[in-house]
């Protein structure tokens, strides 16, 4: 069993939502229901109950009352037991990577977990990180099976190394997709010293593959995303907690 004590994780809970307007002009997506349960919620207790206590949500400043609200009703004691849930704030949208420059002195010398907001999955993290230090790699993504992959990215590998993705392919060579959850050594930031606007999949992960510091973990467990209306609804309907 792993270790989880060093290790930290961070939600991106800052995104506007654009493809659930209008419903997403006035509650952020992380925070809309799946099960009467906000989305988030499945992402923070997968941490939890894994043994990783320490969690950053990086948040659009123009929703820190609906997030504060949030983490009184569902987690109000977290440091009387032993986790803490920490929010940082973005003014001005940074992409799925570049506001993580600011959370530098919080993730210190920690691996790092990095989760989109909007997506429930259920995955084995030990395995993961074991995974991940085997391979001796600065990022692994969580790879995941699904029946649709030309809606998605679609990861093209090498055994365990990812060269590259095909962004939503007419005939897609795997149906292995990004699922939205990726483990990153401590180390990714030293390329990064000043904030700026980066995107994981478009910039960060590219210069990895090439470089062949970016491994594919494939997992079996359950995953659906919430990213647009068709999808939420499926995930209400569909969604299975245990």
């Amino acid at each position: 069993m792993v270790d989880f004590s060093s290790y930290k994780a961070i939600i991106l809970a800052g995104g506007r939502g654009t493809r659930l307007y209008p419903v997403t002009y006035e509650i952020p997506k992380p925070l809309l229901p799946v099960k009467r349960k906000p989305i988030i919620n499945y992402l923070v207790n997968l941490f939890l109950d894994q043994g990783i206590k320490d969690i950053a949500v990086l948040i659009n400043n123009d929703f820190r009352e609906e997030f504060d609200w949030w983490k009184k009703r569902y987690y109000p004691e977290d440091i009387k037991n032993n986790f803490k849930i920490n929010f940082f704030e973005e003014a001005e949208p940074l992409g799925t990577f570049g506001g993580i420059w600011n959370l530098k002195q919080w993730i210190g010398n920690s691996p790092f977990f990095l989760t989109n907001g909007d997506e429930l999955k259920k995955i084995d993290l030990g395995k993961m990180a074991v995974f991940h230090a085997e391979n001796q790699v600065l990022a692994t993504i969580a790879l995941v099976s699904v029946p649709n992959p030309q809606d998605y990215g679609v990861a093209i590998c090498e055994g365990n190394f990812i060269k590259e993705f095909l962004e939503k392919p007419k005939n897609p060579p795997s149906n292995y997709i990004n699922s939205g959850l990726y483990l990153f050594s401590p180390k990714i930031l030293n390329d990064y010293t000043s904030p700026k606007f980066i995107m994981v999949e478009k910039d960060v992960f590219p210069n990895l593959a090439k470089k062949q510091k970016l491994a594919g973990f494939k997992f079996s467990g359950a995953w659906t995303d919430c990213g647009n209306f068709a999808r939420w609804e499926n995930a209400i309907k569909s969604w299975q907690e245990n």
